[in-house]
C-alpha cells in the first residue's frame, strides 16, 4: 500500500517549529548562537535565504539575538549577511522589520561594518532605510530610525545634515506617544540619538522635546520600562544645555524625580540618579540651593546602602553635583550623616566605589566654611586621607589631592589642617610627588603645594622642605626641576604658581628661599622658559622673574 505525503502539513511544521525557535530566541535567556562555527554559519545562511517568512525571520532573530563581537560582525557581512538582510526590507511587514533589528545589530560599534553597508548598491541600503522611517507601521519606523542612530553614533560622517537629525528627532517623539510596545523603545532610541550631542539636544528642545517627555510624567501612572526611558531620554536632554534644565525645573516634575529614587526597578533608581545629577550641572540653580534640600539628599543618601553597586555609583554621581552647592546649606547634607557614609566608601574594596566617594567629599569640601571642613577631616581622619593620596589608583590619587586643594583653599585657617597629627597629609604629598609620574595627579599635587606656600613662613618653610628634603643627596634632582621641565604645558604652570607663591617678596624669607632655588637650579630654568609654549606658563615666568629682581641679595 502506498501513502500520498502531505507537504502542505510539512509546510505548517516548519513553520510553526521556525516561529516558536523565533520566540525563543527573542528571550534574553536563550543560549548564543555560535557564528564563527562553519557548519552553524551556513546553517544560518540557509534560514535567511529560505522562502518561508517565519524560517527567514528566525534566522534575523538569532543574529539580533547572539551577535555581539566585532568578529561576528566582520564574519556575517564577510559571508554576505549584509546584501541578504537588505533584499529582506523589500519583504512582509515581518521581514522587513527582522531585518532592520539585525541590521542594527551587526553594523553597532563596527565603522568597518558600516563603510561596507553604506556602499552597497551604491548607496541605495542606507537609502532604503532612510525611507522606512516614513513607513505607515510604527514599529518599522521606530526600527529605521534605530539603525540610523546606530550608522550616526559610529559613523557621524553619513549622518551630517541637519534635516536627518530633525527628522528624526520629530519621528521619536511622535512614537513616544505610542500606547504599545513602540511607545516603551522609542525614549531609549531618542535618548542614544542625542546622547553627548549638543546639536542635536538644541535641536529636539526647539521642538519642544522637554515639554513633550514631561507631560508623558503627567500623565498619571506609566509602566516601568516606558517611565525608566523617558527619565533617560530627560537625563540626556538636560545633560549640556542650561535652557534645557531650566525647561525642566519648571515644567514641575523634579519631584516625580526624585520619588523615583525609591522605586522598586533597579533600572528605574539609576536612571533617576542620573536625570538628578544632569540637571543639578545647572550652576544657576545651585547657586539658588535648589537641590539641597532633605527632600533629595534623603533619598540619594539612602541608595548608598543599595545592594547594588551600579546604583551606589549613581546617586554618588548625583551627591557630587548637589554637595557642590554655593549657596551655605552644606548642613543638609552634613547633618543628614552624609559625610560618614561618604567616608565609609572611601574605604571600599571596589575602585569604583572610592573614586566616586572621594570626587563626592571633594565636592563637598569645595568653598566650605571652615567648620565643615573641620567636620569632614574629623570623621574622614588625616590617616585616611594619606592613604588615599597613596592610593594603588591614580586617578584615586588624583581626586584625593583635589580634596586636599579644597580642604587648603581658603587662607591660613584653612592651611593649618595639613599640619596636625605630624604633617600626616602635606607628608604624603610630598611622598607621592617624589614617586608619581602621572601628569595629572601631579598637576593636583602641586597646586596643593601652591595653596600651602601662599600662607605664612612657617607655611612656605615646609613647602621648600617638601622640595628639598635634607635626606635627600646634593645631586638628587629636585620634583619641582622635573615638573619645570614636563611636557605638559599644565603641569609646568602649576609648578611655577608654587614659585610665585614661595617667592613673593613682601615675606621676609623670601630671599633665602629664592638663593635655595638658584642654587638647585631652579631660576635658570625658569629663566629658559620665557617664551614657554603655554602662554598660561609664560605669563607665570615673567612674574617669577620680576619678584626675584625686586628682592635684596641674601
Amino acid at each position: 500500500m502506498f501513502y500520498k505525503f502531505n507537504f502542505s502539513h510539512l509546510h505548517q511544521v516548519v513553520d510553526a517549529g521556525a516561529r516558536s525557535l523565533r520566540m525563543i530566541f527573542q528571550s534574553k535567556l536563550a543560549p548564543k548562537y555560535d557564528f564563527l562555527e562553519e557548519k552553524k554559519l551556513e546553517f544560518l545562511l540557509s534560514l535567511l535565504n529560505s522562502e518561508n517568512e517565519n524560517v527567514t525571520g528566525l534566522g534575523a532573530s538569532i543574529i539580533t539575538h547572539s551577535c555581539e563581537t566585532s568578529a561576528e560582525q566582520k564574519v556575517l557581512c564577510n559571508v554576505g549577511v549584509l546584501c541578504r538582510l537588505v533584499s529582506l526590507l523589500e519583504g512582509s511587514l515581518n521581514q522587513r522589520d527582522a531585518s532592520l533589528d539585525s541590521l542594527a545589530t551587526i553594523l553597532k560599534n563596527n565603522s568597518d561594518v558600516i563603510s561596507k553597508f553604506v556602499g552597497l548598491e551604491n548607496g541605495r541600503a542606507l537609502s532604503a532605510i532612510t525611507e522606512l522611517t516614513k513607513d505607515r507601521c510604527p514599529r518599522t519606523r521606530l526600527l529605521a530610525c534605530m539603525c540610523l542612530i546606530v550608522i550616526g553614533n559610529t559613523s557621524p560622517c553619513y549622518l551630517q545634515g541637519v534635516g536627518i537629525k530633525t527628522k528624526l528627532i520629530s519621528i521619536l517623539v511622535e512614537l513616544l506617544e505610542d500606547p504599545g510596545q513602540v511607545g516603551e523603545e522609542a525614549p531609549f532610541a531618542f535618548a542614544s540619538l542625542i546622547a553627548d550631542k549638543e546639536d542635536v539636544q538644541k535641536l529636539a528642545f526647539e521642538i519642544d522635546a522637554v515639554d513633550k517627555l514631561c507631560n508623558l510624567l503627567h500623565k498619571g501612572s506609566v509602566q516601568v520600562k516606558r517611565f525608566q526611558g523617558i527619565l533617560l531620554a530627560l537625563a540626556e536632554q538636560c545633560s549640556k544645555l542650561e535652557n534645557c534644565r531650566s525647561r525642566f525645573l519648571s515644567l514641575q516634575v523634579l519631584n516625580m524625580v526624585t520619588d523615583a529614587l525609591n522605586h522598586e526597578s533597579v533600572d528605574v533608581r539609576a536612571v533617576a540618579c542620573l536625570c538628578i545629577r544632569n540637571v543639578s550641572r545647572s550652576l544657576k540653580n545651585l547657586s539658588a540651593g535648589r537641590f539641597m534640600n532633605e527632600k533629595i539628599v534623603t533619598p540619594l543618601l539612602q541608595l548608598l546602602h543599595d545592594p547594588s553597586t551600579s546604583i551606589q555609583v549613581a546617586a554618588l554621581s548625583a551627591i557630587s553635583n548637589i554637595v557642590i552647592d554655593f549657596t551655605g546649606h552644606k548642613s543638609v547634607f552634613i547633618q543628614s550623616g552624609g559625610v560618614k557614609q561618604l567616608v565609609q566608601l572611601s574605604k571600599s574594596m571596589d575602585s569604583t566605589l572610592r573614586f566616586n566617594a572621594v570626587w563626592a567629599l571633594r565636592n563637598l569640601m569645595f568653598h566650605a566654611e571652615n567648620i565643615y571642613k573641620e567636620v569632614i577631616l574629623l570623621e574622614l581622619t588625616t590617616s585616611t586621607l594619606a592613604s588615599l593620596i597613596c592610593d594603588p589608583e591614580p586617578f584615586i590619587q588624583e581626586q584625593s589631592l583635589a580634596l586636599v586643594c579644597n580642604l587648603v583653599d581658603g587662607g591660613i585657617n584653612s592651611i593649618r589642617h595639613v599640619f596636625i597629627e605630624d604633617g600626616n597629609i602635606i607628608n604624603a604629598i610630598g611622598r607621592q610627588l617624589r614617586t608619581c609620574s602621572r601628569s595629572e595627579v601631579c598637576i593636583q599635587g602641586m597646586y596643593v603645594l601652591s595653596n600651602i606656600a601662599s600662607g605664612n613662613e612657617f607655611h612656605k618653610e615646609t613647602v621648600m622642605h617638601q622640595l628639598f628634603p635634607p635626606q635627600a643627596g646634593e645631586d638628587t634632582q629636585s620634583f619641582m626641576m622635573k615638573f619645570l621641565q614636563s611636557n605638559d604645558g599644565q603641569l609646568r604652570t602649576a609648578a611655577i604658581w608654587c614659585i610665585i607663591n614661595l617667592t613673593y617678596p613682601d615675606n621676609p624669607g623670601a630671599s633665602s628661599r629664592v638663593v635655595k632655588l638658584r642654587s638647585a637650579g631652579i631660576i635658570s630654568q625658569i629663566k629658559s622658559m620665557v617664551n614657554d609654549p603655554c602662554l598660561d606658563a609664560k605669563f607665570r615666568v615673567r612674574t617669577v622673574l620680576e619678584q626675584c629682581q625686586l628682592l635684596p641679595a641674601a
